[in-house]
Order: structure tokens, then sequence, then C-alpha cells
């Protein structure tokens, strides 16, 4: 789906900031205006309000009282309590806490670097203490310059290229048209916001340079996501102890100095009033009714305004998102045909139709001793369901240009995201060092190239055995899928037998459907189990000590996919290449342990059971995920709701401030956007890598996904705490694992085109054995006698013992039978060499063979073609960026040369004033 970038001004005052934009409607964001404020020096809980005055103090005995300062109700517990200092940001911690000399320490080094706090307890429980922290202007421009902030300076001077006189009418005529037609549902209505901001050119602030930029008021200059963005990086920077490094947020956290941080959402994401004839209160209202609220569903996200209240890693990761449920369409709708293809033509099958009719074909049993004989016609419905995923020519060309294509666009629309966002020229500061690696590696120190000063150093010999041991636990637990895969073998092998001899004829009759469906059911049972111990494995995997957090991330998530990937596709891989392929034949069957013999594809294929393992796993994977992204919270949300109610009366919460109610909130995982990722990866690999079996894989991840949207919407806006509004340039490592999942789809659909259907037997057949055999063409009567062509003959008689059915079939057929069919190219019983294999098996094993080869070298080809002729930088975009450069050097100059000329009209004034009142 394709979202249109919109945005919304951010706005934080009432009565100077203009209202945002709106068609008929004024609609204005905020309530509150940030003013200087001073602050107190003590550090101790002096600064700390009562909850009924602003002036009293509260000491560690007072119990806070219910009611609310009139200050505080002004501003909806989004400023100071004199109602004007915003808060930029909470810090929470425990009287009761043991770490109270850090946390002094440290708070008294915030004050020294110009920030304000301010104290108070919470009414639910007093021994929580919530720490205010508001950023004055003077210390929002110091840092800002340090970390290279862009901001607005110029207004967008938009330029059309000279047309021809013909190519303007022809657009007016078009447009004249477009009228005519109903308009597009998916984008917003012309009563909402405006939500496109003015756009501006943007530079690096500087205050030696103020006076260029773009400030109608300094409270809303920086929005809010900047400020909390600059108030986080100073308390990184803070020192709480003496001594090298020992600074920063994280670390006091991860020691309970500090129990929670984080900016706070902007009001209530509720109103009484419809936002199309009150407007919208806050952000957090707009981004619900225009995004979270299930309504809007089949809307454009408003990409520019989800990136300015959560910043632009979490806009990324949305726009990606959506991409990727846009390119979902075509794939789905390709799918689609083929599946309806598929059940139109049932009835002009030729192979079906031999099946179908196939009475007097008696196949041999697929199970020792208690699976009984079965004529093949018995298979006709299973045949019918293969036969839909057997549309040739589609099939080719939809299970290799889908993953390309969708990265190739990927990048050009990141690009253009990265252009709007000003990203082009932003790169990551260095992370800081990890307390773990510091600590383990403390001792040892060298310099560090970059920054000039001396950090601990872990030995070569140190991280290269750390790297073998973490190799080893991941071989290890890849091991520990594979035994599972195991057991659900043997399962699927005793229970086959334990169908075919059961007392409900329903069952009995389709002992091996129903071994499928139970085996995939327990299978992603075990799939889940198993994701729950690899997270706390794979944890515990990363011994090799990365020195940053991004390469303790990067490890974790490589480790992490693997994992995942493995678990859930081993038994599909299981199905689709190894099903029925080493059983042996009637006679000689290959057995587990000497014991079991090992199972055989249905009669009509393999693909009926590969189409079933990934339409329940799809299926049930998506419901368990949705459940737990959103009803996980939605429940624990409830109880804390229910909690407060029992003890503070029902319109308790109405009363409680912003950050007491964002506090009991549900933080944001704390693994980032780990698990959405994953999610959506571990999808995208589902849906790609086995999509020429399965061609309704896009669908079901189309449905999934437009839920999914408004799913992690609703959760980011109504059930998470606000999280740190960070920037990022791209989705990171998991673009890498894109591309060897794009390359890893080509090889699969190769061979279950060739291995797992009958595409390549059916070609042979048509091609070389069939009534049309050297007339090169084929056709569906080119495949008259192709059922029987497949099966080759067993004597009874020939049966091991224990592989003897107990039943002749003459309760069946009348008669006792001697010969029975199977589905493999090897000679009859009579021949010079029983029941080896035909001229037949050869010619299709090498047409296979060649068929990968052929197909795997022409996709790659195809992918190459498409990555060259689809730059990742639109040529309009990079136009727009030359330009934009040329234009903001101009003006750069222009301005400068400006100030110099007022600055000199001003000194000739002063001589001139000077010079009359000489005597």
């Amino acid at each position: 789906m394709e979202e249109s970038s919109v945005e919304a001004p951010d706005s934080s005052s009432q009565d100077d900031v203009p209202p945002l934009a709106v068609k008929g409607v004024n609609v204005l964001l905020g309530r509150q205006r940030s003013e200087g404020i001073s602050s107190p020096s003590r550090d101790d809980d002096s600064t700390l309000l009562n909850q009924g005055t602003h002036s009293s103090i509260l000491d560690d005995n007072t119990k806070s009282d219910s009611s609310l300062p009139q200050a505080r109700s002004k501003s909806s517990g989004l400023c100071f309590a004199d109602g004007k200092s915003r808060i930029d940001y909470i810090l929470v911690y425990r009287k009761s806490s043991s770490q109270s000399e850090k946390r002094e320490i440290f708070e008294r080094n915030i004050r020294a670097e110009g920030l304000q706090m301010e104290k108070e307890a919470s009414i639910t429980n007093s021994d929580v203490i919530f720490l205010k922290l508001h950023a004055p202007w003077d210390v929002l421009c110091r840092y800002a310059e340090l970390m290279n902030i862009r901001m607005p300076f110029r207004r967008k001077i938009f330029f059309m290229h000279r047309r021809h006189k013909f190519m303007n009418r022809m657009e007016k005529r078009i447009n004249k048209f477009r009228g005519w037609l109903p308009r597009k549902p998916m984008k917003f209505d012309d009563t909402l916001p405006d939500l496109e901001e003015n756009e501006s050119f943007t530079a690096p602030f500087s205050r030696s340079r103020i006076h260029h930029f773009i400030i109608h008021n300094k409270d809303t200059f920086f929005n809010n996501a900047t400020r909390s963005r600059i108030v986080h990086h100073i308390l990184q920077r803070v020192k709480y102890e003496e001594g090298k490094n020992k600074m920063g947020l994280n670390r006091l956290l991860s020691n309970n100095s500090y129990e929670a941080a984080f900016p706070l959402h902007e009001g209530k994401y509720h109103s009484k009033n419809s936002i199309r004839t009150h407007g919208a209160e806050n952000h957090r209202h707009l981004l619900y009714e225009c995004w979270a609220w299930w309504g809007v569903w089949y809307k454009y996200q408003p990409l520019d305004l989800i990136r300015r209240y959560f910043g632009e890693k979490i806009g990324l990761y949305f726009a990606w998102l959506g991409w990727y449920t846009g390119m979902l369409f075509p794939a789905a709708l390709v799918g689609l045909f083929v599946f309806l293809y598929g059940i139109f033509t049932l009835e002009h099958c030729q192979v079906s139709k031999e099946i179908c009719q196939a009475t007097d074909i008696i196949m041999c049993p697929i199970c020792d001793q208690y699976c009984p004989y079965l004529r093949l016609s018995d298979s006709c419905i299973y045949a019918k369901e293969t036969q839909m995923d057997m549309c040739k020519h589609l099939t080719l060309f939809y299970s290799c240009l889908p993953a390309t294509v969708f990265l190739e666009f990927w990048k050009r629309r990141r690009a253009v995201l990265a252009y709007d966002w000003d990203l082009i020229d932003w790169e990551e500061e260095e992370d800081e060092i990890r307390p773990q690696f510091e600590a383990k590696y403390s001792k040892k120190e060298r310099m560090n190239p970059i920054s000039g000063k001396p950090e601990p150093y872990q030995a070569f010999t140190d991280k290269y055995s750390r790297l073998i041991v973490s190799a080893s636990g991941i071989f290890f637990m890849i091991l520990v899928v594979i035994a599972a895969v195991f057991g659900i073998v043997i399962y699927r092998v005793i229970t086959v037998s334990t169908f075919a001899a059961f007392g409900w004829a329903l069952i009995r009759n389709n002992s091996q459907v129903a071994t499928t469906g139970t085996a995939v059911c327990i299978n992603f049972c075990v799939i889940m189990l198993l994701n729950v111990s690899l997270f706390l494995l794979s944890l515990r995997a990363t011994t090799e000590q990365p020195r940053t957090e991004s390469e303790w991330e990067n490890s974790f998530t490589l480790k992490m996919f693997l994992f995942q990937f493995v678990n859930l596709n081993s038994s599909t891989f299981y199905i689709a290449f190894f099903l029925g392929r080493f059983t042996g034949r009637p006679g000689a069957y290959l057995r587990l342990i000497n014991r079991w013999k090992l199972e055989e594809c249905h009669p009509s294929g393999c693909l009926i059971d590969l189409c079933m393992q990934m339409g329940i796993i799809m299926v049930l994977k998506q419901t368990w995920n949705n459940f737990m992204e959103l009803g996980y919270p939605l429940i624990q949300n409830w109880w804390t709701r229910r909690k407060l109610r029992r003890e503070h009366g029902p319109k308790a919460k109405a009363s409680f401030p912003q950050w007491e109610r964002d506090y009991n909130l549900q933080p944001m995982n704390a693994y980032g956007l780990f698990d959405e990722y994953l999610e959506m990866i571990l999808q995208f690999g589902f849906t790609t890598i086995f999509v020429a079996a399965f061609p309704l894989a896009p669908l079901l991840a189309l449905l999934n996904n437009i839920i999914e949207i408004r799913l992690d919407a609703y959760k980011f806006v109504t059930q998470w705490r606000r999280p740190l509004p960070s920037q990022a340039k791209d989705i990171g490592i998991w673009y890498g694992i894109l591309e060897g999942i794009g390359i890893l789809s080509v090889i699969t659909n190769a061979f279950v085109i060739a291995v797992t259907s009958d595409f390549i037997p059916r070609l042979v057949y048509a091609y070389k054995y069939g009534p049309c055999a050297g007339q090169g063409r084929a056709g569906e009567g080119c495949m008259m006698g192709y059922v029987n062509a497949s099966l080759s003959v067993f004597r009874v008689s020939d049966f091991e013992k224990r592989s003897q059915p107990k039943t002749t079939g003459s309760e069946l057929f009348g008669d006792a039978v001697k010969y029975c069919r199977y589905r493999d190219y090897r000679e009859p019983p009579d021949s010079a060499e029983p029941y080896s294999y035909t001229l037949q098996f050869w010619h299709v094993l090498a047409a296979r063979l060649a068929f990968i080869i052929v197909f795997e070298h022409m996709v790659f080809a195809i992918k190459t073609l498409i990555a060259y002729l689809i730059p990742d930088l639109p040529k309009d975009l990079r136009d727009r960026m030359r330009r934009e450069k040329y234009l903001i050097q101009e003006m750069m100059y222009e301005a400068e040369l400006e100030r110099l000329q007022k600055e000199k009209n001003e000194k000739k004034k002063k001589d001139k004033a000077h010079h009359k009142e000489w005597p």
C-alpha cells in the first residue's frame, strides 16, 4: 500500500502558535506555552511538590492527597506546576532504592548542564517519585548545535520544467477527466487536517547564524520529539560517579537507580468531540483518529506525522511495513488468479481425469500391515487440489520476481524518505561502550583512533575464542530444532498406521490427511515453545562480548533470526524436499532405526501436504502473534486500571496527571523494534521461499499486514509509553537478511517446481513418451496415459513379512490382490532386472537437474538486470538534491550579505547621529 507522506506541524501553545491548517476548521494542537523557570539549587527532596499546593514540601513520610492543583489541571500534566515550563522528559525512581547517592550526584550534574527539574510523588504510591525535566531555550540551542540537528531556515521554492503547450493541454484534459471519477478512498478526507507541513530548506543549527532560521516562536521551534532527544542526549553524558565512563542514564537504569525513563505523550488520544468539527486536541489525538483508529484501516499512513511524534526509526519501520504491504497487492492478485485458474480448469485437466476414472488401478498400502489397499480413484479430490498449484507458466513468473522487485523499489522509497526527513547527510554517532564490555576488559586499554581517548580493549585470542564458543552454541540450538523435527517425523510414521486402523471411518479413509493435519498443529506448538527457549538461549549465546550496543544488537538479531527461521521452516523443508524421497520401494523399504517405515507421499503427490503445512502454520502463527502484540498489553493495562479503580475510585484515572497515566502504560519492548521486524521478516521468507507451492501465501500475508499496521499503530499510540524518538537512515541489518531471503527463495522455488511438483515429469512425458512425442508441442491431449506411465507395478507376494498387509483386498475388490501400483519409475517384477530404474527415471532426473541449473541462472540474471535497470536514487530526486544544494549555498551567501549590509547601514546611522551632536 503506497503511503502518502503527510505531516502535522508541532505546537504546544494555544496563545502564540498559529493553529494547524484545516480546510474549514482551525485545529489547535496544544494547550500550554513554555517559558523560563528558575531551577532550585538543592539536590534533596526540597523540589518535591505536594499534590495539593505548589509551595509546600513533601517529605518521605507525607502521604499524597488525591486533589490536583489548579496549575496542573490547566496544563493537563504536560508542564511544571507553574503551567509554563514544558516537561521534556520523565525519570521515575523509588525513595526506598539503595542507589540514592549516585542519583543525587547525577541530578546535581543535570542542573549543572542547565536542565531544570521538579519532583512530585505518585498519587497511587508515595514511594514512587517522578522527576520532571525541562530544557530551557539556551540549552536546546547549545546542544542542537553540538548534535548537528537540522532546522528550517528558508521556504522551498518549487520550479516546473518548461513543457510544450501540447503537454499542458493534455494534462488539463486528464485532470478534467479525473474530476468525474470517484475520489481515491485511501486519501484523507478534506474535513480532516491538512497534515503536510510547509516544506523548508534545512541546515545544521548554528547559534552564530540563528538569524537565518525561521523562528516564529521559541517555544515551538524545537518540536517535542527533538526536545526529548536533546534531553536524552544530555542524560547519556552526565556523570553519576567519579571515574572514567561512570556516566549515562542507561547504566543507572540497569543498576535500578531509576525505575523508568520516558518522554510524555501529548495528552489523551481520544476526545468527546469529533475531530472534523472541533479539530485535534494534540498530535496523539490526531494520530489516533488518522492512523490508529480501526475505522481508517484502508487509508494511507500519515508517515510524516508518525515521524514527528515517534522519530525517524519508528517512522521508517511503518514506511517499510506499508511499502511491503503495498507490494503484496500484485503478488496476492497473481496468486489468487493462479488459485482460481486451477479451480476453473479442474474438469479440463487430463491427469486429474485419469486419476478420478482409474477405478481399476489398485495402489499399494502406504504403511505396514494396518493400511489397506486403495483404488487410485479414491484420491480424486486430492488430485484436483494438487492440480490447483500446477499452473506452470504463471508459477514460473510468480516465483522469481516479487522479492527482487520489492527490494529494489524499497531502496528508492527509502532514498525519498531519507531526503524528505533530512537523513541524507546524517551519520550515526559512535555508540558508547557497553557496561558489560567495560567491566570485563577495563584492565586493558588502548587509544581509540576516532576520539583519541583510552578505552577498554579485547585481545584477539579472547575475541575469537568467544566467537568459536558462540558458533558452537548456534550449532547446538540448530541441532535441537532438527531433533524436534525428527520427533515430528516419528510421530507421523507411527500415527499414520494408528489412523489407518481407527474405528471412525472418516479418519480411517483419510488417515494420511489426518496425520498431516495433527502433525502440523503439534509442530506449531513445538515451534512456539522453542521460540521462547531459543530467545533465552540466544541471549546467552551472544558470548563474544560485542563492544557497543549496535554491535550487540546486530549479533543478537542475526542469531535470533537464524534460530527462528530454522525453527519455523525446518518441517516445511522436510515435507518439500525429503518426504517420500527416501522411502525405498515396496518389498525393500528404508526404515528408521530398522523399525519404522518412512512416510510416503499421498498417491496424488506431496504438494498437498506442503500446502496444508504452510496454510495452517501461517494462519495459526499470525493469529497468535496478533494476540500477543495487542491482547497481552490490553490485558495488562486493564488489570492496572482495575487495581486503580479499586483503590482510588472509578473516576481516579481522569484526575491523574499525564506522567502518572503514562507510567501506568506498558514500556516499549527492551529490544526496540526487534519483535516487529522479526515477525514481518519471517513472514516475508515464508511468503517468498515456497510461493510456487502455495500461491495463496501472499494473500494471507496481505490480509494479516493490513491488520498488523493498525494493531501496531494502536499499540504505539494507546498501550505503550511514548518511546524515545530516535533517528535512523535505513532498516539496518534487516535489509541484508531480506536480500539473503531473496536469494534463498530463488533456489527453493527452483527445487519445489523441479522436485516437489510433477511439472518436470509431465514435460518429459509430453515431449518424450506421450502421444505427442517428437512433434515439438505439448498440451492436455499430449498427457493421455501419463498416470499409468508414472506408476510402477509390484507383485504382492514380494512384500516383506512385516510389511505384509493384514487384508488381502478380497473384501474390497472381490478377489485377492496379486499386483498393486506405486509412484516410481521401475521395471515390472517379470522383467530381466525386476524393480530396477527405467530409462524414463533417468530422463526425468536429468531434466530436473537441468531445470534447476537453468532456472537459477536465468532468475539470477533477471535479478541482476532488474537491479541494474532500477536505480537506487530516482532521477528527479537526484536533480532536486543538486538544486537544493545550490540554492542553500546561494541563500546562505545572500543572507550573509544582507546581514553585513544591515550592520553597515546601522553603523552609518550611528556615525551620522554622532556628527549632528558635535558642536
